[in-house]
């Protein structure tokens, strides 16, 4: 068994699976909404509530480890325990409390993990139809990223030609923008696009649209949301939605239906959970922002990134370890990632 845990600024995730001949095959999984960010924004700290939820939630996840003998484990924290000033003694704290011992990821690290885990959504030819460049972004609590693509088809490789992380989450939005107006929406896509200019000014990413060499993915809850909303899906359903191809435009058309109607259009929609219900808005307009700079024509839907892409390397480093004869792994190789320095290595919980 191979556990790979995300503690992010909105979410804590987790995924417990089974490796298979090729890929693998999830036996539990465990999402919760625990806000570890809330207020950060204003104090530079985690607050003592948003402590207590999470440490309640990180128990769980230690205790379904615990009861699937799971021995390969790799935990990882993102922008909030990156931002808070008390994290570490945060994370010593649940390492006490849990057995959990959590690494503060950086920003590379993060874009590269995501990438990992989304790798063979870029070589699937029905997706990419032969586009040579990918742009992925992923949505998160506090931060946003968006990974820059080179594929190389010959080799079924794909190399990170450039990232960017910036500070704004669904989370922090959410927080700014207390109240959800035509006005504040603007606002919030404007902030995004500002935040994202330097970006494209480097990388010149419109020529290579205007080429037709770009595919989009979306790696995150909001582009889910909206997937599943598309889909008028009665409950979320992971194989539904993972590795759809959404035209944008459809997005677009659905993102202002929800503007008009607001939250009180999703109360009554089953496939979305009610407590993530007030972060759909902010993430609608983040998504807009990069398809606003980025105008491509589709989105490939992807319900896998950071825990995906930990189980992957967590895989291919141990069976390469052991020197034991295994399958080429479902994802593809990527050369010289940061994730294999020393301390990456299979942990156990007492």
């Amino acid at each position: 068994m191979f556990a790979a845990l995300d503690l992010g600024t909105n979410n804590c995730r987790l995924h417990i699976v089974s490796p298979l001949k090729r890929g693998y095959k999830i036996v539990d999984s465990f999402n919760r909404v625990v806000c570890l960010g809330e207020g950060l924004h204003h104090t530079g700290l985690l607050s003592e509530a948003a402590m207590k939820r999470t440490m309640y939630a990180l128990q769980h996840c230690a205790d379904r480890i615990k009861r699937r003998k799971t021995f390969n484990i790799y935990a990882v924290a993102t922008e909030a325990c990156r931002r808070a000033a008390n994290a570490p003694l945060f994370l010593d704290q649940v390492k006490n409390k849990t057995g959990l011992s959590i690494n503060i990821i950086s920003t590379r690290e993060e874009a590269e993990l995501a990438l990992e885990g989304c790798a063979p959504f870029l070589h699937d030819k029905t997706l990419m139809d032969d586009k040579n460049r990918a742009l992925l972004f992923d949505i998160g609590g506090g931060s946003t990223e968006i990974i820059w693509v080179r594929i190389d088809r010959a080799r079924g490789q794909q190399t990170l030609a450039g990232y960017c992380s910036i500070p704004v989450g669904v989370l922090t939005l959410k927080e700014q923008f207390k109240k959800i107006t035509t006005d504040s929406y603007n606002q919030m896509v404007l902030c995004i696009i500002d935040k994202l200019l330097a970006f494209e000014q480097v990388h010149r990413i419109r020529a290579e649209i205007l080429r037709n060499q770009v595919q989009l993915m979306g790696v995150s809850g909001t582009i889910t949301t909206l997937a599943s909303l598309i889909l008028k899906l009665e409950k979320y359903n992971r194989s539904a939605v993972d590795g759809m191809l959404l035209k944008s435009s459809e997005t677009r058309k659905i993102i202002k239906n929800l503007l008009i109607h607001k939250i009180n259009s999703l109360e009554s929609c089953s496939c979305i959970d009610k407590d993530r219900i007030e972060y759909i808005i902010p993430g609608c307009a983040i998504f807009e922002a990069i398809h606003t700079l980025w105008p491509i024509g589709s989105v490939i839907v992807a319900d896998r990134g950071l825990r995906d892409g930990i189980i992957a390397k967590m895989m291919r480093y141990k069976y390469h370890k052991n020197k034991a004869e295994f399958p080429t792994p479902y994802y593809p190789l990527i050369q010289n990632t940061s994730i294999y320095k020393s301390s990456f290595l299979p942990q156990t919980i007492s």
